[in-house]
């Protein structure tokens, strides 16, 4: 499947609901360096939310080279492994003001989808992707529920 929004099973993913039994899930985020290298980073159901199967809102540790390379490139591509199939989504992001009030410090960043890609082989079938799991569930669980509510105001 190709187009220019998600699957509705990576949306049931995403959509910042009951973050506790999606806390092994782990996804990358891959940006461009400005030396023009590809920059890879991990990133939680704790840091991502979908708003619709189009649009989603990133909230990114400040002063990192992720956030960097996606304040000055405006481009990333999230990269997901899912219910057996790899999925590749272009995003086109634009940062979104400060929360004053905010409960934790991030970049935040409204992120449009450019091209949502499902990739899986005829002849092997992926059975994981990036599995976590957390030193301290309860205080990271609660930590990315206050995250998404962060996010999606």
């Amino acid at each position: 499947m190709n187009g220019m929004e998600m699957p509705e099973e990576v949306f049931d993913l995403l959509n910042g609901k009951e973050p506790v039994d999606k806390q092994h899930e782990a996804m990358m985020l891959l940006t461009v360096s400005e030396e023009g290298w590809p920059h890879t980073a991990m990133i939680s159901v704790g840091e991502i939310v979908a708003v619709s199967r189009k649009e989603l809102r990133i909230g990114l540790w400040p002063d990192t080279s992720t956030t960097a390379n996606v304040i000055r490139t405006q481009k990333a591509t999230l990269v997901l492994f899912w219910k057996g199939k790899a999925q590749y989504i272009r995003l086109s992001l634009e940062r979104l003001k400060e929360l004053p009030n905010a409960q934790h410090q991030r970049e935040r960043f409204y992120a449009q989808i450019v091209e949502a890609r499902e990739d899986m082989a005829k002849y092997a079938e992926i059975t994981s992707g990036i599995k976590i799991d957390l030193k301290n569930p309860k205080e990271v669980v609660e930590r990315w529920s206050e995250t998404i509510e962060d996010l999606l105001r």
